[in-house]
């Protein structure tokens, strides 16, 4: 489709032009001891993907649903995300562009009024509650998919699943151009995700996505989550969108809920998400990174089939808090047999 190509060359140009332009002001990540990459890397992969959207949305006849609304809060999501990558701003204004943004979504019609049939009484939300729940869900996503950028290529592969997962829910629903948006966000990650993983002129023009790139990707994501499992014109049922963000989602609860539970706070950054539990049980980056993208993906299948096929909200529930379970005691089960094999070594040591 030609609005693709326009799509992919457009993120393609802004990736190039940016990259360059990074390098000068210096919007780079610089290696620490946490940062173990070699070199300043630009972070520039955001604003070519949003570049991109708006390229897409301006080349089509007519506007997409909620598109000026959209296009107004990413972009404020953005300039205080490339402010942020390149000054360290502290978390106040950050935070208070998000609930800028999560109530401007509400003005414009998209909030979360209902979880469903999962369990009795749960139905609908009103008011302050609807409200409440929105922003909880927004700053939820947001954080989600900021924190599992941890390896190279993991962000924008779960977001390439992510997206072309919503737009398989919207082509099956009849929302064609909702579908059509979606899949315009899958070809504008392309050239970022060949950048990031070094297969776009080697290792030395390598881009990460930045804090201002993954607190778009979140924002987006709970954006068209919104727009499949919410009103009359939905697609999904609401638990459905459990499945399809489920690696990000459960690795950012497990460990929101470990730090707070050993008296941290819940942003300390350890090495407990899953690329580091996966490493710790000895695959490499590479085959972490297959195995995690897998994962995520038949996740999504999974929730999608229920969803098509008429299973009740309250199993898909039920069989989504069993897969958490099983999530949070495989990623404990590493934590602890790292620490027994600490203690091992300094006591041989001792």
């Amino acid at each position: 489709m030609p609005q693709l190509l326009i799509v992919f060359i457009s993120a393609l140009l802004a990736l190039l032009i940016t990259r360059y332009l990074a390098i000068k002001i210096g919007l780079v990540d610089k290696p620490n001891v946490r940062k173990l990459h070699q070199g300043e890397i630009p972070l520039v992969g955001g604003i070519s993907v949003w570049f991109a959207l708006i390229v897409f949305c301006l080349s089509q006849s007519e506007p997409f649903p909620w598109q000026s609304w959209y296009l107004l809060c990413s972009g404020l999501l953005l300039i205080i995300g490339v402010l942020d990558d390149r000054f360290d701003l502290p978390v106040f204004p950050r935070v208070l562009v998000q609930l800028v943004v999560a109530a401007l979504m509400m003005v414009a019609g998209l909030k979360l009024s209902s979880f469903g049939a999962i369990l009795p009484g749960l139905m609908l939300m009103h008011g302050i509650v609807s409200y409440g729940i929105t922003i909880l869900a927004v700053w939820g996503a947001i954080n989600a998919f900021n924190m599992v950028d941890g390896i190279n290529g993991l962000l924008g592969l779960l977001s390439c699943v992510t997206f072309g997962a919503l737009a398989l829910l919207f082509y099956l629903g009849a929302r064609l151009d909702v579908a059509f948006w979606c899949l315009a966000i899958v070809v504008a990650m392309v050239p970022y995700l060949l950048s990031n993983l070094g297969l776009l002129g080697g290792p030395r023009t390598r881009v990460f996505m930045g804090d201002a790139g993954s607190t778009v990707i979140g924002f987006t994501v709970i954006w068209f989550l919104i727009i499949a499992t919410q009103g009359e014109h939905a697609v999904a049922y609401p638990v459905t969108a459990l499945w399809i963000i489920a690696i990000p989602l459960m690795d950012m609860a497990r460990l929101f809920f470990s730090r707070m539970l050993n008296g941290n706070s819940p942003f300390k950054p350890d090495r407990e998400h899953l690329h580091h539990v996966l490493q710790r049980y000895g695959l490499n980056t590479k085959l972490t990174l297959c195995v995690i993208t897998a994962a995520s993906l038949v996740l999504a299948l999974v929730g999608i089939g229920l969803d098509v096929y008429g299973v009740h909200e309250s199993v898909s529930f039920t069989l989504f808090m069993v897969l958490f379970a099983v999530y949070f005691w495989f990623t404990g089960r590493s934590k602890r047999a790292s620490e027994k094999a600490q203690r091992h070594s300094q006591e041989k040591q001792v």
